[in-house]
């Protein structure tokens, strides 16, 4: 049985390959499940209930707004595999706050960056809503460009994150919801913004991304304390037909951030029912597999997230120079 904080740096594969884990390998931490695969891939089940039933109750119905929401049970996972209660969390790109939500239930303080207002107030809600259910930790979220974190972040948590945990954007629009339409049906809640702000990395290209990312990274770089971890989700998508391999860009932008690559996992999109996977696709993404496939192109559904996770060296001579210059500004 795997213990979910010691993961396998050294069994990386294709981003697009699905695991499917030997039931007599899973084993409950936290609340949740981990597995390793036959060859040792680790893989967190993190989808055996629905999106929807995961966050009902959990967070204000708002939510649903925000066209790219990460699994509450990715984060919480995260959190409980790298921090202990206490340890401080930070998301770069907290959208409605799932991390820091899940922080809070855990018992660990959290902080978020969010661009847009819009969501930034739905997060804010969350956690005032995640005090109400009896969440012990506490929780904020700065309002701004987290290319620019190091200018809002105050200067005192410096050395201070455990862990960071976020996921970059993945375009401008994306799948969001469905209702009847005149032409069957109509797609709504998914963009970020009406198209007029530009200032979300998402209506970047793919080197216009993973530079603004890189930029986020080195700042959470500068945050982290020695030892620090980072965990990013991240899953290719298709344009025009081609896949688009976020994942590697994502490793890319680490490596330049100057942090270590030390793992990389899967967290399932789909439920694992008697040892096999049950996907758990939206609309659209059936409606793109069926049109594929009836053109001849044989795709499958996307069943995982990569988790690609990252860490800052216990003796970093950037953080140690900042700390000079800093000087009494540090919190012990």
């Amino acid at each position: 049985m795997v213990a979910v904080a010691k993961h396998h740096a050294d069994t990386a594969g294709d981003p697009n390959e699905q695991s499917t884990p030997t039931a007599a390998t899973i084993d409950p931490i936290g609340g949740h499940w981990a597995a390793a695969g036959a060859e040792g891939l680790t893989v967190w089940a993190t989808a055996q209930a629905t999106g929807p039933v995961q966050r009902r109750g959990r967070y204000v119905r708002e939510s649903v707004q925000h066209p790219a929401r990460m699994l509450p049970a990715i984060a919480a996972h995260a959190v409980t595999a790298y921090t202990r209660p206490g340890d401080l969390v930070l998301d770069p790109m907290c959208g409605i706050g799932t991390t820091l939500v899940e922080a809070i239930h855990a018992g660990r303080d959290a902080i978020g960056v969010e661009y847009e207002s819009r969501w930034s107030d739905i997060a804010d809600a969350n956690i005032k809503h995640a005090h109400t259910q009896g969440a012990t930790g506490r929780a904020g979220v700065i309002r701004g460009d987290a290319t620019s974190i190091l200018s809002l972040v105050p200067a005192a948590l410096t050395g201070q994150i455990a862990l960071v945990v976020t996921s970059p954007p993945y375009g401008p629009t994306v799948h969001g919801l469905v209702r009847p339409g005149t032409d069957g049906v109509a797609k709504f809640d998914n963009a970020y913004n009406d198209g007029t702000d530009r200032g979300n990395l998402a209506y970047r290209d793919l080197t216009g991304l993973a530079d603004g990312f890189a930029q986020i990274l080195t700042g959470c770089h500068t945050l982290l304390r020695p030892g620090g971890v980072v965990v990013v989700t991240a899953r290719p998508w298709r344009k025009h037909g081609e896949l688009v391999d976020l994942p590697s860009a994502v490793i890319g932008a680490g490596i330049r951030a100057g942090l270590t690559p030390v793992d990389r996992c899967v967290a399932l999109l789909a439920a694992i029912r008697d040892g096999g996977l049950v996907a758990r696709p939206s609309f659209f993404q059936l409606q793109a597999v069926r049109k594929a496939r009836a053109a001849g192109t044989p795709m499958h559904l996307i069943a995982h997230e990569d988790v690609l996770v990252f860490s800052k060296s216990q003796t970093d001579s950037r953080s140690e120079s900042l700390k000079d210059t800093l000087g009494g500004g540090m919190v012990a």
